[in-house]
């Protein structure tokens, strides 16, 4: 019985489009569904299927042809690799018995079948029997596994190949995890909430055939069938070709194509491909034309994910090279100076700080005309407490409120325990230039004090730093910390975070501006504020966030009152 090949509706509005890919030829074995050829048609680029079983018996279309819907483009022929195997040649030759894949060979004890038979039925069933692992495959580079949001199966159900059975959360992306098969998942031992990592077993699949294995053994026995009886001794061995037949030698990575040259891959396996983080450009393609196919897809993740397996763990970064300093005396003359306990503290921690948080530094400007006038009429006020009513004392204040309002700025992160550690106080370090280096005291509870109890600590510290009497446990514990440049001058600059701190606030000096307000200019004080905090926490949007809270505090003192 034949088959017209007919040219399908290819959505609203579209009338035809132009073959890109080619995937079969005349005299070919093909399975109702199969991708014949794909069409770019100007919206999309969409694969036409074979609409039955059979044979190939012509092809009047060749790749860059044109074609419209409804066009006749060929012509099936036969019942598929069924009528291949009924061919006389095929009956006579008894090496390409073998071959076989009428159902009654397979199925009646009575037809004399030899063992060759028996063991051509154990090859064809490695297609469709036996059971399949589940395994996560790569999910993009330097991603290592994932959490699993939502399982979409249960033991016991039928999947078909391609079929997501869980949903993955990466920390970059949602992920699908295809079923490798079709057939009946008989374990799953994974649950909503694990970790799960690139390379893992996570159930077993009862392969029953189906998806594309079906069709390559059927294409198997038709090149088979066309050769000498001595050449198809070899071919069960090559009957598939998923990834195991080719762990014996690695795969190598495909040849550079030309420039905008299409990959010759379906839609769906280059989707496949994006979504686990696989370029397609670099997988070997086992079919006609070097066509890619989803098991070469997967064949090359999983070589990618071996060779990293195999690689040595990366342990600890290895300290960078020190640069080898010149001989500055044969400039002129020098004088060499040992450094400070303090000056060599600061070196080594603000050297692990640069080198182990990776920072983003947000900046703004704030309109401090109104707290500045605030702050010198409740001066004399502090100086009676026994203080100093500063800027610095009024914004470690705004600081303490604004932790409270955000919580994630006031954590740190543990990497040893993948933990988030979240602190229920409120301390803000000061840094402070001193003749000796940079030290950072830390006022504890602000949240509990008030503006002129923290000026007066201020003081307090300031005193002990001059005699000397700082302590350690004076240095330890802040939860966030503030540098203000401000009485040196400068406007924004990029402050280090202070690990294992998240954040930082950079502080420049107010200046008069004139801002637009109300139709008319009117001159502001304005002062530059730069916020640098740790981006594996904390995201742009929560910084900005963060930022124009304080700003908007600075401007609108009230906001401490009720958000703080």
């Amino acid at each position: 019985m034949a088959t017209d090949i007919i040219v399908p509706s290819l959505g609203e509005g579209v009338e035809g489009g132009e073959i890109i890919n080619l995937s079969v030829a005349v005299g070919d074995s093909v399975t109702e569904g199969q991708t014949l050829f794909e069409l770019e048609t100007g919206k999309a680029t969409v694969e036409v299927p074979a609409p039955a079983d059979g044979v190939i018996e012509s092809l009047d279309v060749s790749e860059g042809d044109t074609i419209k819907v409804d066009q006749k483009i060929g012509r099936l022929s036969g019942e598929g690799a069924g009528a291949e195997a009924a061919d006389p040649t095929d009956q006579t030759e008894p090496s390409d018995q073998t071959e076989q894949t009428d159902p009654s060979d397979q199925t009646d004890p009575s037809d004399g079948s030899d063992g060759s038979d028996e063991s051509d039925t154990s090859d064809a069933s490695d297609d469709s029997g036996g059971d399949e692992p589940v395994v996560i495959p790569a999910l993009g580079e330097g991603v290592e596994g994932g959490t699993v949001v939502t399982v979409l199966v249960s033991v016991g159900d039928t999947v078909s190949e391609g079929q997501p059975l869980m949903e993955l959360e990466t920390g970059k992306a949602t992920v699908d995890l295809p079923a490798p098969c079709t057939g009946i998942l008989k374990s799953l031992d994974i649950r909503e909430g694990d970790e799960g990592k690139v390379g893992d077993t996570v159930g077993v699949i009862e392969n029953t055939g189906g998806g594309s294995k079906p069709k390559k053994a059927k294409a198997s026995a038709k090149s088979d069938s066309s050769k000498p009886a001595g050449a198809s001794a070899p071919k069960p061995a090559q009957k598939s070709n998923e990834a195991p037949a080719r762990q014996d030698a690695p795969l190598k990575a495909a040849a550079k194509r030309p420039d905008h040259s299409p990959v010759p891959a379906a839609p769906s396996v280059r989707k496949f491909a994006r979504e686990i983080g696989v370029d397609i450009n670099e997988v070997p393609g086992s079919g006609p034309k070097d066509r890619i196919s989803l098991a070469d897809v997967k064949a090359w993740s999983k070589q990618l994910h071996q060779q990293k397996a195999a690689a040595p763990a990366a342990g600890p970064s290895a300290p960078l090279k020190k640069v080898p300093l010149p001989d500055f005396s044969a400039f002129g003359k020098i004088e060499r100076e040992k450094m400070s306990t303090i000056r060599k503290m600061t070196v080594e921690h603000m050297d692990n700080c640069w080198s182990t948080i990776p920072h983003v530094t947000q900046f703004d400007d704030a309109d401090v005309t109104d707290l500045e006038a605030l702050r010198k009429s409740f001066q004399p006020k502090a100086e009676k407490a026994g203080g100093k009513l500063t800027m610095t004392a009024m914004l470690i204040k705004i600081l303490g409120s604004a932790l409270k309002a955000f919580p994630n700025f006031n954590a740190s992160i543990d990497l040893d325990a993948q933990e988030i550690v979240f602190k229920k106080y409120i301390n803000v370090g000061c840094a402070v230039d001193t003749p000796k280096g940079l030290v950072v005291p830390v006022l504890r509870d602000v949240n509990t004090k008030n503006m002129i109890e923290i000026s007066k600590e201020l003081g307090d510290i300031a005193g002990k730093m001059r005699d000397g009497k700082i302590s350690p446990a004076l240095l330890q514990g802040g939860c966030i910390t503030i540098s203000n440049l401000g009485g040196l001058g400068g406007k924004h600059f990029t402050p280090i975070v202070n690990g294992p701190e998240v954040a930082i606030l950079g502080v420049g000096r107010a200046s008069m501006k004139p801002v637009w307000i109300d139709g008319k200019f009117e001159p502001r004080m304005l002062m530059p504020l730069s916020l640098s905090y740790d981006h594996r926490l904390i995201d742009g949007a929560d910084g900005t966030r963060f930022l124009r809270w304080i700003v908007d505090a600075i401007e609108q003192p009230l906001l401490i009152s009720l958000e703080g």
